[in-house]
């Protein structure tokens, strides 16, 4: 699929599914993304910023550039003071070795075709020391699982290309230092945080 058609592909699911100004697990994960970006003075790459709704949580005093196949949605970053490249993330990052002090990939992930390539251009694009921060869907949550059980598919996105288990985000961070993983949105988190979690937000810092 061209750029251009998934610019049109997300713009319509994220006015459809999303609208704007949408921040999934907004309060929790703008607050760990916040934490984990920190600043000010820090250049930041923001894969999937959309319209920088959750971008704006870290952008004050920090330098973001914004990289979303959303055309639409770019627009509205820009609004934010933002500085946006139009990109399909599945392809290579168009920055040099070690530019960037933090990259965040906030419910991304899970819609490209290689995750774990695109993990190691982020670690590419990074400073040593650099911070990757970043949040997937807990794909086999409580409610997906008897989703499964009834038959019916686990996600009901048609966007999502791939599912993530606490162990694949693991993985995901085998290249990293310090990984740290968060069980948030849920009121029964405190119960069973793998079971009740609806999302994971994961970090950790590209060896010096």
């Amino acid at each position: 699929m061209g750029l251009e058609q998934l610019s049109k592909r997300y713009a319509e699911h994220n006015r459809l599914e999303r609208g704007a100004g949408f921040v999934f697990a907004g309060p929790e994960r703008a607050e760990l993304f916040r934490r984990y970006v920190g600043g000010p003075g820090r250049r930041v790459l923001d894969l999937g910023c959309r319209d920088g709704a959750l971008s704006s949580v870290y952008a004050e005093g920090n330098s973001l550039v914004g990289l979303d196949a959303d055309r639409e949605a770019l627009a509205e970053a820009e609004k934010l003071g933002i500085e946006t490249r139009w990109a399909d993330l599945d392809e290579p990052l168009p920055f040099e070795d070690a530019s960037f002090d933090v990259a965040v990939a906030g419910e991304l992930l899970e819609h490209l075709r290689d995750p774990q390539r695109v993990v190691g251009e982020v670690r590419r694009v990074l400073r040593p020391g650099g911070t990757f921060v970043a949040s997937v869907p807990n794909a086999y949550r409580l409610k997906n699982r008897i989703r499964f059980l009834l038959g019916r598919k686990p996600e009901d996105d048609p966007t999502h290309l791939q599912m993530f288990s606490a162990g694949e985000v693991r993985s995901l961070l085998a290249g990293f230092d310090e990984p740290q993983i968060h069980f948030i949105a849920g009121r029964l988190v405190p119960v069973h945080a793998r079971l009740f979690a609806n999302d994971i937000v994961f970090s950790g810092r590209k060896p010096r």
